[in-house]
């Protein structure tokens, strides 16, 4: 029998959570100072209520969950959802899951959400993805191919490629069904605003224009440092008259040549739910999930 025990000290769990995200983001190829970085950036920012899975009076994992407002609504969120190996397969993940989604219910949650640093399997095969975190490490400087090369962009290039990407941003967030489009507009103004507070001058930042045989192709938009050693793909765009040319991978390997050159070892991409073309050429290029973000409408019986 599955019991559920909310936990007064969650040290315990603390620490075997973090543990278990070192590894997880270790596996994927990122470095020990990005993984450390990762692990403590994933527990703060939540109070998170934690209760210890038991089996017949027996430890056999733990459970993590927490409801913040978000944009005017509450929404909940499962931290961590672990079952021990010796107590796997025996239905205590389906209880954890059931117990974490009318635990966030009863306080007003409206959504669930999740991130995951392990397959989803059939215990979130409901929960609707929302977005991907991918990684590779860079172990050489490639050459783009097809002609391909990456210039600096220019100021005057930068407003209108401000303008689209912030367009984009908007319309990645509402396809994955994140936010509304008046939220996701407010929400891209901020995000821009605090990731370039200089424009095209903002340090540790890369912005290339991309071109083949002296024709524009598309731009690239990458931080340096987003944590140590790992470059942060903002933007990745080949434009819509030279798509399906072969251009995607060419670009890509114009992007790690900057995180390379700009001492970078792992470049990282975020790609949101419902872009199955971009996830498959992250996969056929070797980019590993680091991360992949679900969502659940609740009540479930409302999905």
């Amino acid at each position: 029998m599955t019991e559920f025990s909310v936990l007064s000290d969650s040290t315990e769990w603390r620490k075997c959570f973090e543990e278990r995200l070192r590894a997880s983001y270790t596996a994927a190829g990122l470095g020990a100072a990005a993984a450390e970085r990762m692990a403590e950036e994933a527990w703060s920012g939540s109070e998170w209520t934690v209760a210890e899975i038991t089996d017949a009076g027996r430890h056999a994992g733990y459970v993590a969950v927490a409801v913040t407002e978000v944009n005017g609504t509450l929404a909940g969120r499962i931290g961590d959802l672990h079952v021990d190996v010796s107590h796997s397969g025996r239905g205590h993940e389906q209880a954890a899951r059931n117990w974490a989604e009318g635990w966030c219910e009863q306080r007003g949650a409206r959504r669930l959400d999740i991130r995951l640093t392990e397959p989803a399997g059939e215990l979130f095969d409901g929960y609707g993805v929302r977005g991907q975190l991918r990684a590779r490490r860079v172990g050489s400087a490639p050459e783009p191919g097809d002609g391909i090369t990456g210039r600096p962009m220019t100021q005057a290039e930068y407003p209108d490629w401000l303008d689209f990407e912030k367009a984009a941003y908007v319309g990645d967030i509402v396809r994955a069904g994140a936010l509304s489009p008046e939220e996701a507009v407010r929400k891209s103004d901020r995000d821009f605003a605090r990731l370039l507070p200089e424009g095209l001058s903002t340090p540790d930042n890369t912005f290339l224009v991309l071109e083949a045989a002296g024709e524009r192709i598309g731009t690239g938009w990458l931080k340096h440092g987003h944590v140590p050693g790992v470059s942060y793909g903002y933007s990745l765009h080949v434009e819509e008259a030279h798509r399906g040319k072969g251009y995607g991978r060419a670009a890509m390997a114009a992007g790690e040549q900057a995180t390379l050159a700009a001492g970078d070892s792992v470049l990282m991409f975020t790609v949101w739910g419902g872009n199955e073309v971009a996830m498959n050429l992250y996969t056929s290029a070797g980019y590993r999930i680091v991360e992949e973000s679900r969502s659940l409408g609740l009540p479930r019986s409302s999905v």
